[in-house]
């Protein structure tokens, strides 16, 4: 106001000053709390800082408080004159409970951050409805306001208002007028709802739509100003007060823009508490009251309430009203209200509030009700029931099982689902692509369902016919064709199965499932030991357990089956085994899955075992001979529980190779043809070298070698037993046998024993080597065995004593010489020595008495490479003779040590 005297006069400020003033009232700071400094705490530059504004504008007059979207539609327009860029949008602020913005504590604090759906506790509806159903129900609609509450009200694009918008005080009109006058204009309705716009007298525009206030100021330029055009649009919107009251989080006044719905105002409130309705929610204002039904908005019910918002209304939330629960199989269970007063709702209303069933049809209402005494009701209802407050309805399917579909699983690509009327076997196996590659094509099975009585059983076919499309079988419902693999048949003979037939315990990989296919075997198998006799006879090997393929895991009961249905093929066939077949198969095709025939099998004599059919009381086996030589093996037809062996042909060829080593021409491993002799052997080698030495050939034989170590293995039982009797003879005559230590004997027998048991037989023959007695003598010719060996040494200079000798070790080779002799070139005998138990081993591996004793004259001559034994006297262990009887097999031990210890150099 100009101060008291001083004349009346319109401020009228420059167009540059009035847009500087303008965009510092966007610069001024708000009364929100000061926001904290930069980084580090550095205080900026003032020289960086915009300019200070004064407090009042020109005149005395105080600065307009300004709305937000105001200053944000201000400054806008100033840029947009001055060709600048627009900036950021300010932040909005929070709404206020009085119209007033003088007082910053009268806002609403922003609301907080909705709570996780997880963490939220149950309404007291939703815990009445989940008592009774026994699972949570959450009340529908509600999780609306979570996101709407977090979201300011939108404003109105500018020029994009409806026509029918109704104007009122506040409100902005942008008019532009163009043709002989050019001039823009920003006009806000006055406060008693007039527009004044500059040369043309006021009208009343409050109350009008925007498209009749624009029809009426064009119809206006028109008739007062010649020759222009108006053109007409909104501007920035009024803002109205909205009083929200009732089941809300927060209530109170809030500021909205006039397009706001009453979605935004609930919003701004927190959202409807869930004891709050959503069906009956009131408008009331000076245009008298109106009902907004949610569930509308929320899409379960048709329908287009009102939700604009006028100035001065207030929305009243009352109380939840009747609300029914709905849970099972439907597309949105939840707890859901009646519409406002509806006592009770029929059932079909109630389930396209829930997304009506998920099955289009067959299913089964349960109802819960409340009786006149409160007691819960259960009774299963149709589609014409009504449901009343506090009713749950239970939607169940009526028969929850499949129907009319065919499975096919096991040794194919990918498991199938096919429907039972679209054909038999070759319409499911039409693409042989479906069937893995390897498949056992004599048998495949259907899983099928006896519909009276709905036990399973299995239904053979033949694959490879029906993939050849030679065969079809029709399919039923809930049938299941199983096709097997050719690996999952040779588990058949494996060891686990072997075992689980005669009836042990079923054994698998280790860290691998337990196989309950086998446990079924094995039962069957002890409740009837002869029903799988004809696959136990195959002799397959008994090691290593391979584990349970899938197809036995999934069905237990088709191993018991596929051994009842198989046929045994044993002998000279490449994968000899155990294969299910169906009756009337021919040989041919048994054959060709397991491989085809080796090359020494012999066709003239193929075994055919076979059981009758009948079932009497006598199961006799009768075994037929076949000659099969000219090949028509599909003439054999062959029947379950069937056994083929197919013999090896007569071989000259014997089943191991002999080893020469040594002093032959050509040394090496021979394979040898039955009743070879080693003069043939030797002369299929070359012969010996000029170096050889065939009075000292070492030959070993394995079976030889393991009669030696039983014989080792009986001695030390033998020992044993002796000691027994020994001490048990001392005990009873109750001394130590004149002063005796019976305990280190019985402790030395013992280390006898044991070394005994360690030592390794050489299993060394004595033969005769030599080709030229050989020749003259066919009789010393020896017949080789596979496995022998032979090693012929080059001949030695040399005799080596050993035993109770001075100095034991190897002398030169003298003509002539005797035992005796080479013992006293050794230093003679020990103090202990029993000379007249000495003997020789010679070259050949013989041993004979060396003649050390005064009445053997000192022995025959000593051929080189001989061994000259001086044993011990045993004459202070006399008493116990025993331990004098070992002394000859220790000395075949040690020779035989020896001799083992030859071999190894010489066949290095």
């Amino acid at each position: 106001m100009p101060p008291s005297g001083a004349p009346s006069r319109p401020l009228r400020w420059p167009a540059r000053l009035t847009r500087l003033t303008l965009a510092g009232l966007l610069l001024l700071p708000s009364p929100a709390p000061a926001q904290p400094g930069p980084p580090g705490g550095q205080v900026p530059s003032p020289l960086l800082s915009p300019p200070a504004l004064p407090s009042t504008l020109p005149g005395g007059m105080p600065l307009p408080s300004l709305p937000p979207a105001l200053q944000q539609d201000i400054l806008q327009r100033i840029l947009e004159a001055s060709g600048g860029r627009a900036p950021a949008p300010l932040p909005a602020t929070p709404p206020l409970a009085s119209p007033s913005a003088a007082h910053p504590s009268a806002a609403h604090p922003p609301p907080p951050p909705p709570p996780a759906a997880s963490a939220e506790p149950l309404s007291n509806a939703e815990a009445f409805f989940a008592a009774r159903l026994e699972q949570p129900l959450r009340q529908f609609g509600y999780d609306t306001f979570r996101e709407l509450a977090s979201v300011p009200p939108a404003q109105a694009a500018l020029g994009t208002l409806p026509d029918d918008y109704i104007l009122g005080r506040d409100d902005e009109i942008l008019v532009s007028i163009r043709g002989r006058t050019r001039q823009n204009h920003a006009l806000r309705i006055s406060r008693d709802g007039t527009l004044l716009l500059p040369d043309l007298p006021p009208f009343t525009a409050a109350g009008l739509s925007l498209g009749a206030l624009r029809a009426e100021i064009e119809q206006r330029v028109a008739r007062e100003l010649g020759g222009s055009e108006a053109f007409v649009s909104a501007g920035q919107l009024r803002q109205i007060g909205v009083f929200v009251a009732g089941e809300v989080v927060r209530p109170g006044l809030y500021s909205l823009p006039a397009m706001a719905s009453a979605l935004e105002a609930l919003a701004l409130a927190g959202g409807v508490r869930k004891t709050g309705t959503l069906r009956a929610i009131r408008a009331e204002g000076p245009r008298g009251s109106r009902v907004i039904d949610l569930y509308a908005v929320l899409g379960s019910e048709p329908g287009a309430p009102d939700l604009a918002l006028r100035e001065g209304e207030r929305l009243v939330v009352p109380p939840l009203g009747a609300a029914v629960a709905v849970a099972g199989e439907v597309t949105r269970p939840g707890i859901y209200e009646l519409p406002a007063g509806v006592a009770a709702l029929p059932l079909e209303s109630l389930l396209r509030l829930a997304g009506q069933a998920l099955r289009p049809a067959g299913n089964r209402f349960l109802l819960q009700g409340t009786d006149a005494q409160g007691r819960r009701v259960f009774s299963e209802v149709g589609a014409n029931a009504r449901l009343r407050r506090g009713d749950a309805l239970l939607v169940q399917p009526g028969t929850d099982v499949a129907a009319g579909q065919v499975r096919l699983s096991g040794h194919v690509a990918t498991p199938l689902l096919r429907a039972a009327g679209s054909g038999g076997l070759r319409a499911l196996l039409s693409d042989p692509r479906l069937v893995k590659p390897d498949p056992y094509v004599r048998m495949g099975l259907v899983w099928r369902v006896d519909p009276a009585t709905r036990v399973r059983r299995f239904i053979p076919f033949d694959l490879g016919r029906v993939l050849q499309r030679q065969a079809d079988m029709p399919l039923r419902e809930a049938d299941e064709v199983i096709l097997l693999s050719q690996a999952e048949v040779l588990w058949l003979a494996s060891p686990p199965v072997q075992r689980a037939r005669r009836g042990e315990a079923a054994a698998t990989t280790p860290g691998a499932p337990d196989c309950p296919a086998l446990l079924a075997l094995a039962t069957a198998a002890r409740a009837s030991p002869a029903r799988f006799a004809h696959a136990r006879g195959a002799g397959f090997p008994d090691f290593g357990a391979p584990p349970c393929p899938q197809v036995f895991l999934d069905h237990p009961a088709l191993l018991p089956y596929l051994l009842d249905q198989s046929v045994l093929i044993a002998g000279e066939a490449r994968l000899p085994g155990l294969y299910p077949v169906l009756d009337d198969t021919g040989l041919d095709q048994v054959l060709g899955a397991a491989g085809g025939v080796t090359d020494t099998v012999d066709l003239s004599a193929v075994e055919l075992s076979r059981e009758p059919l009948e079932q009497a009381g006598a199961i006799p086996l009768s075994r037929v001979l076949l000659d099969l030589r000219s090949g028509n093996f599909a003439a054999v037809r062959l029947s379950p529980r069937d056994a083929i062996r197919l013999p090896r042909g007569f071989g000259d060829r014997d089943s191991g190779p002999v080893t020469l080593a040594g002093e032959f021409v050509r040394p090496g491993i021979y394979d040898i043809r039955r009743g070879e002799r080693l003069s043939e052997l030797m002369t299929r080698a070359g012969g010996l070298s000029p170096q050889a030495y065939p009075y000292g050939t070492v030959f070993t034989r394995e079976s030889v070698r393991q009669r030696q170590q039983e014989g080792f293995a009986r001695t030390a039982r033998e020992l044993e037993q002796s000691l027994i009797q020994v001490a048990a003879g001392q005990a009873m005559a109750g001394s130590k046998a004149g002063g005796m230590d019976l305990g280190g004997a019985i402790t030395a027998g013992r280390e006898l024993a044991g070394a005994l048991r360690e030592a390794r037989a050489a299993g060394r023959m004595v033969v005769e080597a030599n080709p030229v007695i050989l020749a003259a003598r066919p009789e010393l010719d020896v017949l080789l065995e596979p496995g022998d060996l032979i090693m012929v040494p080059k001949r030695p200079n040399e005799v080596t004593v050993v035993g109770a000798v001075l100095n034991p070790g190897s002398l030169q080779f003298s003509t002539g010489w005797k035992a005796a002799e080479y013992v006293r070139a050794s230093g003679g005998t020990q103090r202990f020595a029993d000379g007249g138990r000495a003997f020789v081993v010679l070259p050949n591996g013989q041993s004979v008495p060396a003649g050390l004793g005064a009445w053997q004259a000192g022995g025959p001559p000593i051929p080189p490479g001989s061994l000259v034994v001086v044993p011990q006297d045993p004459s202070p262990y006399e008493t116990w003779g025993f331990v004098r009887d070992l002394t000859q097999t220790l000395g075949q031990i040690s020779i035989s040590a020896a001799a083992l210890a030859v071999i190894s150099r010489q066949t290095r």
